[in-house]
C-alpha cells in the first residue's frame, strides 16, 4: 500500500509571529514547527501501514520555505518512511487553490497513492479546504473530519461528529481522508526513531521538477489576499468588579453588554 501524509510547516505558536512587507505570513524569520493537526494525519497514516504490514509505505509530504523540511523531519523521526518536501520561492504567498495544485502535482509524481492522509486543518490557518480540493484535482474520493478511522483491506469507513449528528462514512481507496484531533494522540519520535530518520530518504523538488510554471502560484494569483495587518494592542489592566452593596451582577451585566458578549 502507498501512503502519502501531507503535512504542513506553521509557525510557532509560542513565537514572536509576524507578518512580511506583503502582509503575507513571515514563514523563515520565525520559528516554525510541524503543525500538530497533521500529527494526527501522521500517527493515523502509521496506525494503518501497521496494520496492513511492512509492505506498506508512508512518504511525508510538505510545501513551504526550506526550513519546512523541519516539519518532514519530524514526520520521519514519528516513523513514516521517506519525505518530500516542494520548496521554490515562486510559491510564497500562495492560497488553498495554488497549494492543493502543487501538492496534487506532488502526490502524482511520488506516485499513485492508496491513500492520501490530511489534518482536519492548519493551525496558522484553519481554512480545513486543502484535503477537498486535493480529493477533486487528484480525481479522487473524499472522507473527511473523521474522529474514527477503520480499514480493512480497500475498504475505509470513518465516523464524523458534528454539532448536531454523528455520521458513519465510507469509501473504497484509493481516496483522501483527512482526520480530527478526536483520532488519538500521536506518538513521539523515540531516540531509535530520531537516529533512524537521518537515513530515511529525503527530497526536496521545485516547481520545475512538477511540471508547474511559476505563474499559477504565489501572491500574484492568490483568489485572496490581505489587505492590511496591525500589531495587537497590549494588554489592558482588567477591571474589578467590587459587590459590597449588592450591585455587583448589575455591574456585570452592564460590561457584559457593553462588549456585546450578551
Amino acid at each position: 500500500m502507498n501512503i502519502v501524509v501531507c503535512v504542513k510547516y506553521v509557525p510557532d505558536a509560542t513565537a514572536d509571529r509576524q507578518f512580511e512587507s506583503d502582509n503575507t505570513v513571515d514563514r523563515v524569520g520565525v520559528d516554525g514547527l510541524l503543525s500538530e493537526l497533521d500529527e494526527y494525519a501522521v500517527e493515523q497514516a502509521l496506525q494503518i501501514k501497521e496494520k496492513a504490514g511492512d509492505d506498506t509505505e508512508v512518504t511525508a509530504l510538505c510545501v513551504g520555505p526550506e526550513k519546512a523540511v523541519d516539519a518532514v523531519r519530524k514526520a520521519l523521526q514519528m516513523g513514516a518512511d521517506k519525505g518530500v518536501l516542494v520548496s521554490d520561492e515562486a510559491i510564497a504567498g500562495s492560497d488553498y487553490v495554488a497549494t492543493s495544485l502543487v501538492l496534487a502535482k506532488a502526490v502524482e509524481k511520488i506516485g499513485q497513492p492508496d491513500l492520501v492522509v490530511c489534518g482536519m486543518a492548519s493551525t496558522d490557518a484553519s481554512g480545513s479546504v486543502v484535503p477537498a480540493m486535493l480529493a477533486e484535482r487528484l480525481g479522487l474520493p473524499q472522507v473527511t473530519f473523521a474522529s474514527v478511522v477503520e480499514t480493512q483491506g480497500d475498504q475505509v469507513r470513518i465516523k464524523r461528529d458534528s454539532d448536531t449528528a454523528t455520521e458513519v462514512v465510507g469509501g473504497t481507496m484509493p481516496l483522501v481522508l483527512s482526520v480530527t484531533d478526536q483520532t488519538g494522540e500521536a506518538r513521539y519520535p523515540s531516540f531509535k526513531g530520531i537516529m533512524a530518520a537521518k537515513k530515511k530518504p529525503l527530497e526536496t523538488w521545485s516547481l520545475a521538477d512538477l511540471g508547474v510554471d511559476a505563474g499559477e502560484v504565489g501572491l500574484s494569483v492568490a483568489w485572496t489576499a490581505v489587505e492590511d495587518t496591525s500589531a495587537r494592542p497590549p494588554r489592558t489592566a482588567g477591571e474589578i468588579v467590587k459587590d459590597e452593596d449588592g450591585s455587583g451582577a448589575t455591574a456585570l451585566t452592564e460590561f457584559l453588554v457593553s462588549k456585546k458578549f450578551i
